[in-house]
């Protein structure tokens, strides 16, 4: 599988990243561990998690996804065959949002024991904190990666502005740099990235892994009505893209999907893996099926008309 140079960092990664946001929540231990077991053998190697994953879920406490992921890489011992993501910032109990200098090196260490590793791939500051200058954030990481326990850092939800400060800043004072981002991003939540964000992560030569690519299973098409949503648990979330818009976009999808012989999400996928400034989209799977979709959407190869027709479906 041909892989991509996240960013300037030195990891290659191959173009799409597994989600681990379901494990510990709609994935038990069982399950997600076939999971891994099948993304790993289908040429796939990065997996992205965060601290907080999966608090929202009655009696857990966040810390579960990590947990599970490290029991899968102890029990199978194939650390150096896997890239490590996490993140740091969300609020685990103390309030709010938080990277200031002393809770980062704090739960840091807290990602590394429940992950069974002695260094994160790459660490990602969750969500701005206002509250705490990007100079004091990026000086702990300069010391985490002195210190061998991360290798890179980047961050998640920043708009182009707040990348900027933060990238003058880092060169201004020494500093590492945000060399990878996450933002929201696919074919129906395009807003955010599309234009001067996009436009600065290229020009930066920044990595950019996006999340929530397939709006929150919208873009499988498995949601096409108000009495699709009863039942599943993102259900909520998904209303808001039973419109005009997002029927277009289906029926995009569905068109192109049928012409390659694949699955609305794996063209949706494809899609992401083609648009300028993308290293790789994240996808979570709940089952070894779904795996097999994945793996199938980094094969699949749109042509110019089938992303001009998703393009134009797409428009706002």
């Amino acid at each position: 599988m041909q892989k991509r140079r996240l960013g300037r960092t030195s990891l290659e990664i191959a173009p799409l990243v597994l989600g681990g946001n379901v494990f510990g929540w709609t994935a038990d231990e069982k399950t997600s561990f076939a999971v891994l077991d099948r993304f790993l053998e289908g040429g796939l190697d990065t997996i992205d998690t965060a601290d907080s994953y999966s608090r929202w879920v009655p009696g857990n406490r966040g810390g579960e996804s990590e947990t599970i992921i490290g029991r899968w890489m102890k029990a199978r011992g194939n650390r150096d065959k896997v890239v490590i993501v996490t993140k740091v910032g969300s609020d685990m109990g103390q309030g709010r949002k938080d990277l200031s200098a002393a809770y980062i090196a704090k739960a840091v260490e807290d990602s590394l024991r429940r992950l069974q590793v002695d260094t994160i791939d790459l660490y990602l500051s969750h969500w701005p904190d206002p509250s705490t200058p990007y100079e004091e954030t990026l000086e702990a990481y300069k010391r985490l990666i002195a210190q061998g326990k991360i290798r890179h850092c980047g961050a998640s939800n920043l708009h182009a502005a707040q990348l900027r400060s933060a990238l003058d800043i880092a060169n201004q004072h020494g500093l590492p740099r945000y060399d990878v981002l996450q933002p929201e991003y696919n074919l129906y939540d395009r807003a955010s990235f599309d234009g001067p964000l996009r436009d600065l992560c290229v020009a930066e030569e920044i990595g950019v892994i996006t999340y929530y690519s397939l709006a929150m299973g919208f873009l499988s098409g498995k949601y096409r009505t108000e009495a699709d949503l009863a039942g599943s648990v993102r259900g909520g979330g998904v209303r808001k893209y039973l419109t005009p818009r997002g029927n277009r976009i289906l029926a995009a999808l569905d068109a192109v999907a049928e012409r390659h012989g694949a699955k609305p999400a794996e063209v949706a996928l494809a899609w992401l893996i083609a648009q300028p400034g993308v290293t790789a989209p994240i996808a979570s799977a709940t089952s070894v099926e779904q795996v097999e979709s994945l793996v199938r959407a980094v094969s699949l190869k749109l042509s110019g008309e089938d992303v001009a027709e998703l393009d134009r479906s797409s428009a706002a």
